[in-house]
């Protein structure tokens, strides 16, 4: 994970819901749809992602990369401000691609900067689905994430991103001219090149394993029964696949908020005139 945090000297918080001096929002921000976990409350939001800002419907995340910065803010603003503790400052975490880098990144943080956030951390959403299905991290785990608009394939070692693939390419993509067996194709080609690029033999280990598929596209079994038949190699579906990121984020969320390095004195909070 990375993060962002105020300057302060180490002084433990108590666990949700007894801590005052913060709240935790775990956040996965899609293409399609936007989902909020609360500390102690689930999973609060589950809308599509898209704002209204007078000009009619605009999307500010497409094929998985923010576009539009502001418009997510203020989406989120709408979505979450109300829905918080007054005067305190959430600790974030935000689910992100594992291929937009450093650039996701840096504008999902200055989006979440509209709660006025203690902290904020980001994590893969390779690791955060593997973390929600409970996996052994400590060998290695393919895992695939079908979305929306997006599909990635991520290798993990030790729980960290050895190596990972991409296709803009996703159920929404779903008509009379894209077809479950052409999103199961773009799986199996990936693989296949990580196979074909990797020295080592933890590709192959992952595979032997089996793989771990979450996203919206594994709760479709036309595309399930096409990786199926391609892959030969196990096929292990998340429970609730597609809101695996965002549990599985709220769940590393629950061990920051207690390590040392997240706690200590806030600023004083701004009340509101």
């Amino acid at each position: 994970m990375t993060g962002t945090s105020h300057p302060h000297a180490a002084a433990p918080h108590r666990p949700w819901p007894m801590c005052r001096r913060c709240c935790g929002i775990a956040l996965d921000v899609g293409s399609a749809r936007t989902r909020a976990w609360i500390a102690d409350r689930g999973v609060v939001v589950d809308v599509p992602t898209v704002t209204f800002p007078g000009t009619g419907a605009v999307y500010p995340i497409q094929r998985g990369t923010i576009i539009d910065t502001p418009g997510c803010a203020r989406m989120l603003q709408r979505l979450l401000a109300n829905r918080l503790p007054r005067f305190t400052r959430p600790m974030v975490i935000v689910a992100a691609p594992v291929l937009d880098g450093v650039a996701y990144r840096t504008r999902a943080r200055t989006a979440v900067d509209v709660l006025r956030p203690r902290s904020v951390l980001t994590v893969p959403s390779a690791r955060a689905i593997a973390v929600a299905a409970g996996a052994d991290l400590s060998r290695p785990l393919m895992v695939v994430d079908i979305g929306a608009h997006l599909t990635e394939v991520v290798l993990l070692c030790d729980g960290a991103i050895t190596d990972a693939r991409r296709t803009a390419l996703g159920t929404s993509d779903l008509d009379e001219t894209t077809t479950p067996e052409q999103i199961a194709e773009a799986v199996a080609t990936m693989l296949t090149a990580m196979l074909r690029q990797d020295r080592t033999s933890l590709t192959i280990d992952a595979l032997h394993r089996g793989v771990l598929l979450a996203g919206g596209g594994a709760l479709r079994p036309e595309i399930t029964y096409q990786l199926t038949g391609r892959l030969h190699t196990p096929l292990r579906v998340v429970p609730a696949p597609h809101t695996a990121a965002v549990r599985g984020a709220a769940k590393l969320l629950h061990a920051a908020h207690t390590h040392p390095s997240t706690s200590g004195p806030l600023p004083p909070a701004v009340r509101p005139h």
